[in-house]
């Protein structure tokens, strides 16, 4: 597993765990019992990641840098070009794109539309969503960007933009080509930014079902149907790639993504999406050390006109532990103590160090709370009497 990982402790408990070591360092260190974390995990997908999705902690992977045909979850990418036109206001719901021949011949998985009709964007969003509609992939990038392969070269620029360094789009449903392919790391990746960027339309995604033209779908989407917690995202199955699905689940406020892939069959993918997800949410939590802007300790300081300076943390610190394994947590602040005045709001002066058996250490940035001024030349060689004579800093 790879994240950063701190232990949350009562306020007070904190305060009384705070050590000073003179002319050395102040520490302020919380130490648990250690326990053996017993994160043994297995599952028949070919490749899979687990991510929490307010840390990004990557809870369990399973070759999730492998290339792989990603089928009809590479719509992902389809539905959030259209978002992303719906949200900077170039695109409305209720605008209409035409169906070209092309898109009314094309196979596999249809939303049914008619050959010279005109189609609501919101119809095409359900359609691709939940019927999983190869043609209304191509009415959407026909009508975004004038043709497929036009509409394939954007997907490639937004996925490089999301960070998706792997992947690679050469149309707009997913349909079988030897270029077209993608890895679960990069499609957490999707999954993550439409759940972040579109809040607004990303309810479309736990439509269970839809009906155009007469022809009413069900979405294929298993993990919607169980009491999972799930609304989203979606399926895939080509002979290639096997059965696979990008799913995403809320319990008690928590979030997580899950991509499995190269499943054998529809069965295989609802049992194991659903026994990753409870594994994820049972084993793992989600614990806050640190709001954006707090004080985690006070610093001593060197001939200031004040003997302290706090020490704040820029970004909340909100740790994923499994939870069986948080009480091994080690924190400490480090710094070279005394810390010389002057001292300007915003320095960086000192380390919060988070360490646990067998993971790296984590270190992040503590930044000065306030200015404190030097003291005046005769106070200073006051202070420094003190110091040579009782070695007493301040």
């Amino acid at each position: 597993m790879s994240y950063f990982d701190l232990n949350p402790m009562d306020r007070h408990a904190r305060d009384r765990k705070l050590i000073k070591q003179p002319h050395l360092f102040l520490v302020a260190v919380f130490i648990m019992a250690f326990s053996s974390p017993g994160l043994a995990f297995e599952t028949l997908g070919k490749q899979a990641i687990l991510v929490d999705a307010k840390t990004g902690a990557v809870l369990f992977e399973k070759n999730a840098d492998q290339r792989m045909p990603p089928s009809s979850m590479s719509k992902i990418m389809t539905v959030y070009k259209l978002f992303e036109a719906l949200k900077n206001g170039g695109l409305s719901l209720t605008d209409t794109f035409n169906v070209s021949e092309k898109a009314w011949r094309k196979g596999g998985s249809k939303m049914f539309v008619r050959v010279n009709s005109r189609v609501k964007v919101e119809d095409l969003i359900r359609g691709i969503i939940v019927q999983s509609g190869n043609d209304a992939t191509i009415v959407v990038a026909e009508g975004l960007a004038g043709s497929e392969d036009a509409f394939a070269g954007e997907l490639n620029t937004t996925a490089r933009r999301l960070g998706m360094t792997d992947s690679n789009f050469t149309n707009a449903s997913g349909w079988p080509d030897p270029d077209l392919y993608t890895t679960a790391r990069d499609l957490a990746r999707a999954a993550l930014a439409t759940i972040k960027n579109f809040p607004e339309f990303y309810h479309y995604y736990k439509e269970k079902s839809f009906t155009y033209n007469g022809i009413r779908q069900a979405n294929r989407n298993p993990t919607l149907y169980r009491k999972l917690g799930a609304d989203g995202l979606k399926t895939g199955h080509t002979r290639a790639a096997g059965y696979g699905l990008t799913t995403s689940a809320v319990r008690n406020g928590r979030r997580l993504v899950l991509v499995i892939n190269g499943l054998p069959n529809a069965k295989a993918r609802a049992v194991e999406s659903e026994r990753i997800l409870d594994w994820g949410f049972r084993v793992f939590d989600n614990y806050a050390l640190f709001q954006a802007g707090e004080t985690v300790t006070e610093a001593q300081v060197w001939m200031g006109q004040q003997g302290t300076v706090p020490l704040n943390i820029r970004q909340a610190l909100v740790l994923t532990l499994p939870k069986n394994v948080r009480r091994q947590m080690k924190v400490s602040v480090v710094y070279e103590q005394p810390i010389p005045a002057p001292i300007r709001k915003g320095d960086r002066l000192a380390k919060l160090k988070v360490t646990m058996p067998g993971r790296r250490t984590q270190g992040i940035p503590l930044y000065a709370g306030n200015d404190v001024m030097q003291l005046g030349l005769f106070s200073r060689l006051g202070a420094a009497i003190k110091f040579i004579l009782w070695g007493e800093s301040g």
